[in-house]
């Protein structure tokens, strides 16, 4: 390390609290800030999916007990009609921006670019602070919107016109929208900032000898992740912008001749079809921004914990690059139902089944890293399992909706609903999950309690399935979502207790996530100790001390020299090599083309 990086070191350490942890550029310390923001937002958005649940679960019962929370939205007992819209409009917005997003994506990417690739920091660390302060800011507008006298946004969490575009349409569509918006900018603009940040570090910070083809498959995920966003996230940003001009400024944009109360507005000439291109082409790249991370750190995690090198490390990268490209021409088929050309639907549906061949190819490797692997069981692995498990499953149903014939009859009820839950919110806070289960002993020195994470897991798990499997088959028979009370339909009461016991689950799901809670600030101060690699694992982070400090490393930067996986290599002394051991130090277990390579 030179003078100026010891002196720079230093002085870190002689910083305040607020500029120490608040106001901090230290990637490790902005990690934890997306991190516990997104837990927060995870509880926010949890409790407001159990609201509804009770709704849905008892539509005929009364929630007079719910007043001295809810307030003037019980009325006569029951829940106002256009605040559960509201509920899931806020719930879905949460956990698919707040949580998912910034949460997931803002965490590892943030703590693991650096420290795997041999990095001091990000290349901005100035721009990675501003990243976080921007979503901090879009959280607090965003909760504030909770809590305004019209109620916050309901249009759904698509935000779909003209309902989103007419502030008199409904209370909903009034302040609480405009906050919404205004929210949602300040999101998009966080992201990018990160996003930049992310993809400047990795191709010019890599340490000595750190090619693209010695990155770890969860590098390989953020960076893809990071241009995916660079790319969409500007498309939603206009299409917010726009409606804030429908809204505000009397444009057309997504507005043509509507009516309120038998009165014609003078818009003319707009379609609220546009407003659905612009949000899904952001959409479906969406999906893949919140599961890509997830595959990356899974990857890792599978590898590691099976003992074996990763199966198919090329293929792998090939896949995400798949998904990153597919993800781009996909986007339409979330609209089968608006009447589009039949043609032009076949295309959507023929690139929508193309794109589950790199989903397979990836699910294959995983399946074929864990067999005959010696297998340690940590909370961290069982996450990842779970995580390929609900990937498999919801990936199935995927390939039903993909089918626009099928779709359209399937669209509007509980099928797409388990669907989307399945295959992206839950696989997705599995793989959060494992990552924070995995790296929290570098994050904060200590582990999470091993029996409490089991807890976690198992409850968690079921949970999902009874939730999420029940779905589908109400779904097959046409129980339609977005629906405050189904109890106008006949043919439905059937499903009455199927739907209570959906309702039971999903509240016992949401509250086994508070073992995790308390599991994890508990551990911050109390957890066992941990070693400086206590998975016996081969990348670069593990080779910084227990809780690496402001620059990562206290001396020079490893340089790299094998690739990522080098587990349980015949013929080495240990089950596994870092990737900074020479080839000349391990030549018993050297392959005929390594030898060459020192």
């Amino acid at each position: 390390m030179s003078h100026n990086e010891h002196t720079h070191h230093d002085e870190h350490h002689e910083q305040g609290f607020l500029s120490k942890y608040v106001f901090s550029t230290d990637h490790k310390t902005i990690a934890k800030q997306f991190l516990i923001t997104g837990m927060l937002w995870a509880i926010v958005g949890g409790t407001l999916s159990s609201l509804f649940r009770l709704q849905l679960g008892w539509p005929e019962s009364t929630f007079e007990w719910l007043q001295p929370v809810l307030g003037k939205w019980i009325e006569a007992g029951k829940l106002n009609p256009e605040f559960y819209l509201a509920l899931v409009t806020m719930h879905g917005t949460i956990m698919v921006f707040f949580v998912l997003t910034a949460g997931l994506s803002g965490t590892f990417s943030n703590f693991l670019i650096p420290l795997q690739i041999g990095a001091r920091d990000m290349a901005s660390g100035f721009m990675n602070m501003l990243s976080y302060w921007f979503f901090f800011i879009s959280s607090v507008i965003m909760f504030v919107s909770l809590f305004i006298e019209t109620g916050p946004a309901a249009a759904g969490w698509t935000i779909y016109p003209p309902l989103s575009a007419l502030p008199q349409a409904i209370p909903g569509s009034g302040a609480g929208m405009t906050l919404w918006l205004v929210s949602m900018a300040l999101f998009i603009v966080s992201q990018l900032l990160g996003g930049v940040n992310y993809i400047t570090t990795v191709i010019n910070l890599r340490t000595q000898g750190m090619s693209m083809s010695k990155l770890p498959l969860t590098i390989w995920a953020f960076f893809l992740t990071a241009i995916l966003g660079l790319l969409a996230f500007p498309v939603l940003f206009s299409a917010a912008l726009l409606l804030i001009f429908d809204r505000s400024f009397g444009t057309s944009f997504f507005l043509s001749d509507i009516y309120i109360a038998g009165q014609a507005l003078p818009n003319t000439g707009g379609s609220p079809i546009l407003f659905q291109h612009l949000f899904w082409f952001l959409g479906h790249p969406e999906v893949y921004i919140v599961i890509m991370p997830a595959m990356g750190m899974v990857s890792e995690i599978l590898a590691t914990n099976s003992r074996k090198p990763i199966f198919g490390y090329r293929a792998m990268i090939g896949s995400l690059l798949g998904i990153s490209l597919l993800s781009f021409v996909v986007w339409a088929h979330h609209m089968f139902v608006t009447g589009m050309n039949p043609f032009l639907g076949s295309v959507f549906m023929f690139l929508t089944l193309i794109i589950a061949v790199p989903s397979a190819v990836k699910t294959f490797n995983w399946l074929a890293t864990l067999w005959r692997g010696n297998i340690r069981f940590t909370a961290a692995m069982l996450f990842s399992i779970g995580f390929v498990s609900l990937f498999i499953a919801g990936g199935l149903t995927g390939i039903v909706l993909g089918n626009a014939a099928l779709d359209i009859q399937m669209h509007n009820t509980y099928f797409v609903v388990a669907h989307f839950h399945l295959v992206m919110g839950s696989s997705a806070f599995f793989g959060l999950f494992a990552g924070v289960y995995h790296w929290f002993p570098k994050m904060f020195g200590r582990h999470l309690d091993e029996k409490l994470g089991y807890v976690h897991f198992w409850l968690t798990f079921l949970g999902v399935y009874l939730v999420f499997l029940p779905m589908h088959y109400v779904g097959i028979a046409g129980f339609p979502r977005r629906y405050y009370a189904w109890t106008g339909f006949d043919t439905f009461s059937q499903f009455a207790n199927l739907n209570k016991f959906i309702s039971v689950a999903a509240i016992l799901a949401f509250f086994a996530q508070f073992v995790f809670v308390f599991n994890f600030f508990y551990s911050i101060f109390r957890g066992r100790r941990a070693s400086e690699n206590p998975w016996r694992s081969t990348t670069l982070e593990w080779t910084t001390p227990v809780v690496p400090g402001h620059g990562n490393w206290p001396g020079a930067i490893p340089a790299v020299h094998r690739w990522p996986y080098d587990y349980s290599k015949p013929g080495a002394a240990d089950d596994f090599i870092p990737q900074n051991v020479p080839y000349s130090q391990t030549q018993s277990s050297n392959l005929p083309y390594e030898k060459e390579m020192e």
